[in-house]
């Protein structure tokens, strides 16, 4: 340093040693977090990080701690649904707020096919990341079988079909489905339509599973219920309701797996001539956004997805800690009655 100008390079870790009056060994146990330093040298070398402004290199600590405070998030859909849809942004927005709270930077990955999703857990494996959160995951997506044999600290959202993962946080998406078919009954109309969402995946066949067990308790015959099936995209819902009103006569309400599919259902109503509520009352599934936007607002089945990334990653950075968690948290659904039914 000249004339108390600042450092033309940042401070080292040698530095630091020197500064605190310990050995180099000391000093990097102390940045770790080694419990093997007694109190008096921990408290120097601190001083000394403090006084220096020394900065540990993330990559040369990473060798030695094996953690890059690096996270997966890894979303088994295409990039015009994450990057287009209120479910995925919602979640997202709670798994990034609590990871920039545990100091953990977020990876984004989108595999598309097996070759790709076995790559990805080949790299997801080999210590890239130190954990990983898997969404959205279809019927015999082999990413959390491949994951949990190379030991990598997994939490999967949704409960996939195929292997029992350690650690799932989902929805209680049968009493969801149950909830909006009672409060659709609840309103006198007994013939019912289901739009039910992808049966490749839990959230999908636990729907429409609700909602039948549903109609069933209320009395309404098989025959009284239609069921057409979609993505939980707009366009599919909008399919979807103008297939069942092409197959005969119109239902009295409709129950949409999703808010995007109530909307695209909204549009083929109103395009066969049909009025909401007044005609048909049609209830959502999410509590996104567009349900407020809708005319007449839409009534839905609220979920908390900003919550279920938050506590993804609760459980994530419990799992790298070495904490013993459930294997399975399920957050509940409500009911949020606006103009549609």
């Amino acid at each position: 340093m000249r004339d108390g100008s600042a450092p033309t390079s940042r401070p080292t870790l040698d530095q630091v040693a020197r500064a605190a009056g310990v050995g180099r060994g000391t000093a990097s146990r102390v940045l770790n977090d080694s419990p093997h330093v007694s109190s008096q040298a921990r408290a120097r070398v601190l001083r000394a990080v403090a006084d220096l402004g020394y900065v540990p290199n993330q990559a040369a600590r990473s060798l030695v701690t094996r953690r890059t405070d690096t996270v997966a998030l890894v979303v088994s859909e295409p990039e015009e649904r994450v990057f287009g849809e209120p479910y995925f942004a919602a979640i997202v927005r709670g798994i990034g707020q609590r990871l920039g709270e545990a100091g953990l930077q977020m990876l984004l990955a989108m595999p598309s096919g097996d070759s790709e999703r076995t790559r990805a857990a080949a790299y997801l494996a080999d210590r890239h990341v130190d954990g990983v959160l898997l969404l959205s995951l279809h019927a015999e997506d082999p990413l959390p079988a491949l994951l949990e044999e190379r030991d990598v600290p997994t939490v999967t959202g949704g409960r996939p079909s195929a292997v029992r993962p350690r650690c799932v946080v989902d929805v209680d998406n049968l009493a969801g489905g149950r909830t909006a078919v009672q409060h659709l009954v609840g309103t006198g109309r007994r013939r019912l339509a289901v739009l039910a969402g992808p049966q490749d995946m839990s959230s999908g066949r636990d729907r429409l599973v609700g909602a039948l067990d549903a109609a069933d308790d209320a009395g309404i015959p098989p025959d009284g219920v239609s069921v057409a099936y979609g993505d939980y995209s707009e366009e599919s819902g909008r399919r979807a309701m103008t297939e069942l009103l092409g197959a005969g006569p119109a239902p009295g309400a409709v129950f949409a797996a999703s808010d995007l599919m109530a909307v695209g259902a909204l549009r083929a109503l109103r395009s066969a001539g049909l009025s909401v509520p007044d005609d048909v009352s049609l209830v959502g599934y999410d509590d996104a956004p567009v349900a407020r936007l809708t005319d007449p607002e839409l009534t839905t089945v609220h979920q908390p997805v900003t919550r279920m990334g938050q506590v993804m990653v609760d459980l994530l950075v419990d799992r790298l800690s070495g904490v013993e968690v459930p294997r399975e948290t399920v957050l509940q659904t409500r009911l949020v009655v606006r103009g549609s039914a």
